[in-house]
């Protein structure tokens, strides 16, 4: 499961199509292995390239997306699913999460909204790895890094997609990290990364102790509640 996430575009408009294939080209960690068109192409496609995750468009010319994702289930995949689509019809919706849909993505949105989906979806696939057995709350914290919590209106400052790649890193860091060390891996400077951290702590995610080591300055560690 580690490394770059291999995402198929399945999406019928052309211009649209490219948008998304850029829109993933320019998220760190995610690669587009392929582009579908119609619904009996992303079942060619699905066998074929085998990807990590599925951007599918539910309104496709030869089938509707929920009928596809009823097909790969049946066949045994596995493979992930963001929904795309311009429809929000409740029952639809609710339909999809049933059937195992990680994401829903309702058009239009902008490049920001597509990187906060994706990297919330991607801090809830690396809360798998390397875990063979998971407990209540492993698992209520892996569904949760979908859904991150969202910041009140007096918590400005706290973008979203910032906040799923930092939980991304606390979920990782087993031994626990530093603002220093979550700056690193994040590329944000300690003063944001320390920020969301005790953004964190505050909703309950997170906790924090004093690290000793050496001679230097003590700092805090800050470590997922797991």
């Amino acid at each position: 499961m580690t490394g770059v996430i291999r995402v198929l575009v399945v999406e019928d408009e052309p211009l649209t199509a490219e948008a998304h294939v850029a829109y993933v080209g320019r998220l760190e960690g995610f690669t587009v292995v392929g582009s579908a068109a119609t619904g009996r192409a992303m079942l060619a496609a699905v066998a074929a390239e085998g990807p990590d995750l599925v951007l599918l468009d539910l309104d496709l010319p030869d089938a509707h997306g929920l009928r596809l994702v009823r097909a790969l289930r049946s066949a045994g995949s596995t493979v992930d699913v963001i929904a795309v689509t311009a429809a929000h019809d409740a029952h639809e919706v609710r339909s999809a999460i049933a059937l195992g849909v990680v994401q829903y993505l309702v058009k239009p949105f902008s490049f920001r909204t597509f990187a906060e989906r994706l990297d919330t979806y991607r801090a809830f696939r690396r809360g798998f790895e390397d875990r063979r057995s998971l407990t209540q709350a492993d698992i209520d914290q892996r569904l949760g890094a979908l859904r991150p919590p969202t910041p009140t209106e007096g918590e400005k400052g706290i973008a979203r997609a910032t906040l799923a790649s930092i939980q991304a890193v606390l979920m990782q860091a087993t031994a626990g990290a530093s603002a220093t060390e979550v700056a690193a891996t994040t590329g944000t400077s300690r003063v944001t990364a320390r920020r969301y951290l005790e953004h964190l702590v505050t909703v309950g995610q997170a906790e924090k102790d004093v690290r000793h080591r050496g001679q230097g300055r003590p700092e805090y560690e800050y470590r997922w509640v797991r």
